[in-house]
Protein backbone atom coordinates (compact mmCIF):
# COMPACT_ATOMS: atom_id res chain seq x y z
CA UNK A 1 0.00 0.00 0.00
CA UNK A 2 3.17 2.40 0.55
CA UNK A 3 4.07 1.42 -2.88
CA UNK A 4 1.42 1.77 -4.84
CA UNK A 5 1.19 5.90 -4.57
CA UNK A 6 4.94 6.29 -5.49
CA UNK A 7 3.84 3.97 -8.51
CA UNK A 8 1.17 5.66 -9.64
CA UNK A 9 3.46 8.86 -9.59
CA UNK A 10 6.31 6.63 -11.35
CA UNK A 11 3.11 6.16 -13.83
CA UNK A 12 3.10 10.18 -14.81
CA UNK A 13 6.83 10.68 -15.70
CA UNK A 14 6.81 7.38 -17.79
CA UNK A 15 4.01 8.87 -19.78
CA UNK A 16 5.97 12.48 -19.51
CA UNK A 17 9.29 11.00 -20.50
CA UNK A 18 7.28 9.10 -23.23
CA UNK A 19 5.42 12.34 -24.30
CA UNK A 20 8.78 14.12 -25.24
CA UNK A 21 9.70 10.99 -27.43
CA UNK A 22 6.50 11.04 -29.37
CA UNK A 23 7.21 15.18 -29.21
CA UNK A 24 10.56 14.39 -30.99
CA UNK A 25 8.92 11.87 -33.52
CA UNK A 26 6.40 14.90 -34.53
CA UNK A 27 3.68 12.39 -33.20
CA UNK A 28 2.00 15.76 -31.34
CA UNK A 29 -1.38 13.95 -30.73
CA UNK A 30 0.02 10.98 -29.13
CA UNK A 31 1.95 13.16 -27.24
CA UNK A 32 -0.50 15.52 -26.05
CA UNK A 33 -2.84 12.36 -25.69
CA UNK A 34 -0.34 11.47 -23.05
CA UNK A 35 -0.31 14.34 -21.01
CA UNK A 36 -3.47 14.30 -20.25
CA UNK A 37 -2.77 10.66 -19.24
CA UNK A 38 -0.36 12.11 -16.71
CA UNK A 39 -2.81 13.96 -15.66
CA UNK A 40 -4.90 11.35 -14.82
CA UNK A 41 -2.30 9.39 -12.98
CA UNK A 42 -1.07 12.67 -10.87
CA UNK A 43 -4.63 12.95 -9.56
CA UNK A 44 -5.12 9.28 -8.28
CA UNK A 45 -1.59 9.16 -6.05
CA UNK A 46 -2.76 11.38 -3.80
CA UNK A 47 -5.85 10.33 -3.42
CA UNK A 48 -4.81 6.31 -3.30
CA UNK A 49 -2.23 7.95 -0.41
CA UNK A 50 -4.95 9.48 1.54
CA UNK A 51 -6.88 6.24 0.78
CA UNK A 52 -4.22 3.94 2.01
CA UNK A 53 -3.37 5.93 4.83
CA UNK A 54 0.29 6.05 3.20
CA UNK A 55 1.09 10.11 2.93
CA UNK A 56 4.89 11.18 3.55
CA UNK A 57 6.63 13.76 2.66
CA UNK A 58 9.05 11.58 0.30
CA UNK A 59 5.80 11.24 -2.12
CA UNK A 60 5.16 14.62 -1.73
CA UNK A 61 8.64 15.82 -2.98
CA UNK A 62 8.65 12.73 -5.73
CA UNK A 63 4.72 13.92 -6.71
CA UNK A 64 6.71 17.73 -6.92
CA UNK A 65 9.73 16.33 -9.12
CA UNK A 66 7.33 14.21 -11.74
CA UNK A 67 5.08 17.49 -11.93
CA UNK A 68 8.09 18.95 -13.74
CA UNK A 69 8.73 16.63 -16.00
CA UNK A 70 5.31 15.94 -17.50
CA UNK A 71 3.84 19.17 -16.43
CA UNK A 72 6.83 21.37 -16.93
CA UNK A 73 9.57 19.93 -19.70
CA UNK A 74 6.60 17.50 -21.64
CA UNK A 75 4.30 20.19 -22.85
CA UNK A 76 7.26 22.75 -23.24
CA UNK A 77 9.09 20.36 -25.80
CA UNK A 78 5.80 19.63 -27.43
CA UNK A 79 4.96 23.24 -27.82
CA UNK A 80 8.43 24.15 -29.01
CA UNK A 81 8.49 21.22 -31.56
CA UNK A 82 4.99 21.62 -32.66
CA UNK A 83 4.97 25.65 -33.32
CA UNK A 84 7.74 27.43 -30.98
CA UNK A 85 11.05 26.13 -33.74
CA UNK A 86 9.28 28.15 -36.33
CA UNK A 87 10.26 31.57 -34.60
CA UNK A 88 13.77 31.05 -33.69
CA UNK A 89 15.19 32.54 -30.18
CA UNK A 90 11.50 33.68 -29.64
CA UNK A 91 10.23 30.23 -29.40
CA UNK A 92 13.28 28.73 -27.24
CA UNK A 93 12.17 31.66 -24.61
CA UNK A 94 8.58 31.19 -24.41
CA UNK A 95 9.40 27.15 -23.96
CA UNK A 96 11.82 27.91 -21.38
CA UNK A 97 9.64 30.80 -19.72
CA UNK A 98 7.18 28.03 -19.13
CA UNK A 99 9.15 25.71 -17.39
CA UNK A 100 10.54 28.38 -15.24
CA UNK A 101 7.74 29.44 -14.26
CA UNK A 102 6.20 25.95 -13.82
CA UNK A 103 9.20 25.60 -11.31
CA UNK A 104 8.74 28.74 -9.75
CA UNK A 105 4.94 27.65 -9.26
CA UNK A 106 5.57 24.52 -8.05
CA UNK A 107 8.09 25.75 -5.55
CA UNK A 108 5.51 28.64 -4.51
CA UNK A 109 2.73 25.73 -4.09
CA UNK A 110 5.39 23.32 -1.34
CA UNK A 111 6.25 26.59 0.68
CA UNK A 112 2.99 27.46 1.01
CA UNK A 113 0.65 24.81 1.02
CA UNK A 114 -0.11 25.00 5.08
CA UNK A 115 -1.04 28.18 4.99
CA UNK A 116 -3.41 28.70 1.65
CA UNK A 117 -6.89 28.59 1.91
CA UNK A 118 -7.75 24.47 1.04
CA UNK A 119 -10.63 26.02 -1.54
CA UNK A 120 -8.35 27.98 -3.49
CA UNK A 121 -4.79 27.78 -5.63
CA UNK A 122 -2.76 30.69 -6.17
CA UNK A 123 -2.05 31.08 -9.71
CA UNK A 124 -2.86 28.42 -12.38
CA UNK A 125 -1.95 25.04 -11.25
CA UNK A 126 0.67 23.77 -13.51
CA UNK A 127 -1.16 20.28 -14.53
CA UNK A 128 -3.90 22.94 -15.56
CA UNK A 129 -1.48 24.88 -17.61
CA UNK A 130 -0.08 21.47 -19.10
CA UNK A 131 -3.40 20.32 -20.08
CA UNK A 132 -4.52 23.32 -21.85
CA UNK A 133 -1.26 23.56 -23.84
CA UNK A 134 -1.93 19.99 -24.77
CA UNK A 135 -5.63 20.62 -25.60
CA UNK A 136 -4.83 23.71 -27.93
CA UNK A 137 -2.27 21.27 -29.86
CA UNK A 138 -5.16 18.78 -29.97
CA UNK A 139 -7.04 21.41 -31.61
CA UNK A 140 -4.66 22.89 -34.01
CA UNK A 141 -3.90 19.16 -35.06
CA UNK A 142 -7.70 19.05 -36.11
CA UNK A 143 -8.01 22.27 -37.40
CA UNK A 144 -4.67 22.38 -39.67
CA UNK A 145 -6.32 25.62 -41.54
CA UNK A 146 -5.83 27.54 -38.09
CA UNK A 147 -2.73 30.03 -37.77
CA UNK A 148 -1.88 27.96 -34.69
CA UNK A 149 1.59 29.12 -34.36
CA UNK A 150 0.99 32.39 -32.45
CA UNK A 151 -2.17 31.80 -30.97
CA UNK A 152 -0.21 29.07 -29.01
CA UNK A 153 3.05 30.55 -28.27
CA UNK A 154 0.50 33.85 -26.69
CA UNK A 155 -1.47 31.36 -24.85
CA UNK A 156 1.74 29.46 -23.79
CA UNK A 157 2.98 33.20 -22.42
CA UNK A 158 -0.07 33.63 -20.98
CA UNK A 159 -1.02 30.72 -18.29
CA UNK A 160 2.66 30.91 -17.55
CA UNK A 161 2.15 34.50 -16.26
CA UNK A 162 -0.83 33.12 -14.35
CA UNK A 163 1.01 30.31 -12.92
CA UNK A 164 3.18 32.81 -10.82
CA UNK A 165 0.46 35.37 -10.39
CA UNK A 166 -1.07 36.20 -7.27
CA UNK A 167 -4.71 35.21 -8.75
CA UNK A 168 -7.04 32.80 -7.09
CA UNK A 169 -8.67 30.06 -8.53
CA UNK A 170 -11.12 27.67 -6.79
CA UNK A 171 -9.72 24.18 -6.37
CA UNK A 172 -12.65 21.32 -7.00
CA UNK A 173 -10.55 19.08 -4.35
CA UNK A 174 -13.01 20.64 -1.72
CA UNK A 175 -16.10 22.13 -3.40
CA UNK A 176 -19.27 23.12 -1.53
CA UNK A 177 -21.41 20.86 -1.88
CA UNK A 178 -24.61 22.70 0.60
CA UNK A 179 -28.11 21.67 -0.92
CA UNK A 180 -28.36 25.67 -2.21
CA UNK A 181 -25.39 25.20 -4.15
CA UNK A 182 -26.20 21.30 -5.33
CA UNK A 183 -28.82 22.43 -8.20
CA UNK A 184 -26.02 24.84 -9.87
CA UNK A 185 -23.61 22.32 -9.83
CA UNK A 186 -25.46 19.51 -11.31
CA UNK A 187 -26.75 22.27 -14.02
CA UNK A 188 -23.10 23.38 -14.77
CA UNK A 189 -21.71 19.12 -15.23
CA UNK A 190 -24.50 18.53 -17.27
CA UNK A 191 -24.21 20.94 -19.51
CA UNK A 192 -20.09 20.65 -20.06
CA UNK A 193 -20.65 16.80 -20.00
CA UNK A 194 -23.36 17.16 -22.85
CA UNK A 195 -21.18 19.61 -24.68
CA UNK A 196 -18.10 17.51 -24.12
CA UNK A 197 -19.78 14.67 -25.94
CA UNK A 198 -21.41 16.94 -29.25
CA UNK A 199 -17.83 18.18 -29.38
CA UNK A 200 -14.90 16.78 -27.29
CA UNK A 201 -12.07 18.19 -28.26
CA UNK A 202 -13.56 21.68 -28.50
CA UNK A 203 -15.64 21.43 -25.48
CA UNK A 204 -12.53 20.22 -22.96
CA UNK A 205 -10.51 23.56 -24.70
CA UNK A 206 -13.85 25.55 -23.83
CA UNK A 207 -13.80 24.69 -20.08
CA UNK A 208 -10.42 24.96 -19.52
CA UNK A 209 -10.50 28.40 -21.54
CA UNK A 210 -13.13 29.20 -18.96
CA UNK A 211 -11.09 28.32 -15.97
CA UNK A 212 -8.21 30.30 -16.94
CA UNK A 213 -9.98 33.10 -18.05
CA UNK A 214 -12.13 33.11 -14.48
CA UNK A 215 -9.23 34.02 -12.50
CA UNK A 216 -8.37 37.31 -13.94
CA UNK A 217 -12.37 38.30 -14.51
CA UNK A 218 -12.77 37.64 -10.56
CA UNK A 219 -9.72 39.70 -9.72
CA UNK A 220 -11.03 42.41 -11.88
CA UNK A 221 -14.50 42.18 -10.56
CA UNK A 222 -13.18 42.28 -7.00
CA UNK A 223 -10.74 45.21 -7.18
CA UNK A 224 -13.28 47.00 -9.18
CA UNK A 225 -15.88 46.49 -6.37
CA UNK A 226 -13.59 47.32 -3.99
CA UNK A 227 -12.73 50.67 -5.51
CA UNK A 228 -16.72 51.36 -5.57
CA UNK A 229 -17.08 50.70 -2.30
CA UNK A 230 -14.14 52.53 -1.04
Amino acid sequence: MIILPNLLTSASIFSGVLSIIKATQHHFSDAAWLILLALVFDGLDGRVARLTNSCSKFGVEFDSLADIVSFGAAPSILMYLFAGAEYGRFGVVVSALYVIFGAVRLARFNVMNSSVEPTVFIGVPIPTAAVFISLLVLLFEKYPQLDNGVALLLASVIVSLLMVSNIRYPSFKKMDMDKKHIRRIFIAVTAGLLIIFIYPIEGIVLLFSLYILYGPFRAFYTVMKKRKVK
